[in-house]
């Protein structure tokens, strides 16, 4: 994980469109006062769970179809979680590895029980198939084998993830520097350490490795804040809706900068106020602040990793 953290740094040193503002960050941390409102991880509506395996896999799926919704404009995350929970609840076999690898998109369709094309959709099959096969292959078909292997660690769980399933390789090449991002790897680690409430498959010792995911709302909340600041070209963008290049230097510096961003606000917090916050703790307080606020404009890219 400090590869993430390191990039994510660099990058912040030289973005050119994004600036953080740390100035804003500790106006935040102390208007807060070192204490991020607690948002509870809820498992109870629309995901599955039966505290076992089965609960594993379900969460390895969704988090590997976990993206670009926007274009679609009534689809959201809830509908793929409840989606696949539907489904399970049908057909515990629905899941199962070897049929990951041979569903196809209007089969998915009808598995989320949406009734047109999902955004990105030969990729979302891409991938499904991708994890089935090597689920099966190294991991005797389930996602609950592969967390054991790592030993309840969430950062050797990243790097299994990202080593066996190329779409999890949330990578990007900024400057001619490798930039490490990672969101949907690292969010599955958080899924299963708040279901199962740090227990059992989702013990970790190192759950504190784990930084914030960077996707579309967390970077428009800290935008919002007065925390990351746009340049003009990049805002006017965004507010308008254009799309913004995948792998562009104002995409990678946008999730780049957020993830700096909050490991400055983590930094400070504790510094100033002796907390030792999680950055899951933080990010879902922010996500939870972007989901509230359906005015909030944020970037728009085409991508499979977050």
């Amino acid at each position: 994980m400090e590869a993430v953290r390191a990039s994510a740094a660099w990058v912040a040193s030289r973005s050119s469109h994004v600036t953080v503002d740390l100035q804003e960050i500790e106006k935040v941390v102390d208007k807060i006062q070192g204490n991020v409102p607690k948002v509870e991880w809820d498992f109870e509506g629309i995901h599955y769970f039966d505290n076992g395996p089965l609960t594993v896999q379900y969460l390895f799926v969704l988090d590997a179809l976990n993206f670009c919704f926007w274009p679609d404009k009534d689809l959201s995350y809830d509908h793929l979680a409840s989606g696949l929970k539907l489904a399970l609840e049908k057909d515990k076999t629905a899941l199962d590895a070897n049929r990951l690898q041979n569903y196809t998109g209007p089969e998915l369709r009808q598995l989320l029980n949406w009734p047109r094309p999902l955004p990105i959709e030969e990729e979302r099959v891409r991938l499904l198939h991708e994890v089935g096969l090597e689920l099966e292959r190294s991991f005797g078909g389930e996602a609950a084998n592969l967390v054991k292997a790592a030993g309840n660690s969430a950062a050797t769980l990243i790097e299994l993830i990202t080593r066996h399933f190329p779409g999890f390789r949330d990578h990007s090449l900024y400057k001619g520097h490798q930039v490490f991002l990672y969101k949907r790897a690292q969010i599955f680690v958080a899924d299963l350490w708040g279901a199962f409430k740090g227990q059992n498959y989702g013990e970790f010792h190192d759950i504190n490795s784990i930084t914030i995911f960077a996707d579309y709302i967390v970077p428009a909340v800290l935008r919002e804040l007065g925390i990351l600041k746009y340049g003009s070209n990049l805002s006017c963008s965004i507010d308008s809706n254009r799309e913004i290049v995948p792998g562009s230097e104002e995409e990678v510096e946008i999730r780049a900068c957020s993830i700096y961003a909050v490991e400055k606000m983590r930094d400070l917090i504790s510094k100033k106020f002796g907390k030792q916050l999680l950055s899951i703790d933080i990010d879902l307080w922010l996500w939870s602040c972007g989901v509230q606020n359906m005015a909030l404009s944020h970037h728009r890219t085409l991508s499979i990793y977050y």
